[in-house]
């Protein structure tokens, strides 16, 4: 949704609104990121004093690491997907041309984009900022975001 769809709505937010919500989005995006890497790292430091362990730990059966691993692998590619979605979003622009940037980000991670539509709501729900207008843009951004990665 755009700046002149939602001002003819109802006096809605205007251009400056969505620039700000676009980056309070961006940087919630930034925030999520952060904690899907350190919630990798943290899983790939349990998984690297064990791996081969076979005390009998958590971590000894094989078939647990690799589920540990698999863990580790699928939040950093969500954490960098996450990093390259706030890049397209943080400068603002047209919703089509940031969807494309962000599905074309995760086509060459080999993952699909609907990958990133629960974290770009919940980043729309955990902005860092008091301005009612910017909220609502940023939530206006991340609703025709999501329909469009989810097309």
């Amino acid at each position: 949704m755009e700046a002149e769809d939602l001002a003819g709505a109802f006096g809605g937010p205007g251009p400056e609104d969505f620039a700000n919500g676009a980056a309070a989005l961006a940087a919630a995006l930034v925030r999520e990121a952060q904690a899907l890497a350190a919630t990798a790292a943290s899983l790939r430091a349990v998984a690297a004093g064990q791996l081969g362990d076979h005390s009998g730990g958590p971590l000894s059966d094989v078939r647990r690491q690799r589920g540990v691993l698999a863990a580790v692998g699928d939040a950093a590619l969500k954490a960098a997907l996450l990093l390259e979605a706030a890049e397209a979003i943080g400068p603002g622009g047209a919703t089509a041309a940031v969807a494309e940037r962000i599905t074309k980000a995760a086509q060459r991670a080999g993952t699909t984009p609907a990958l990133l539509v629960p974290p770009l709501r919940a980043a729309a729900l955990s902005l860092a900022t008091d301005d009612g207008a910017a909220r609502i843009a940023a939530a206006s951004i991340a609703d025709a975001l999501a329909t469009a990665l989810n097309a």
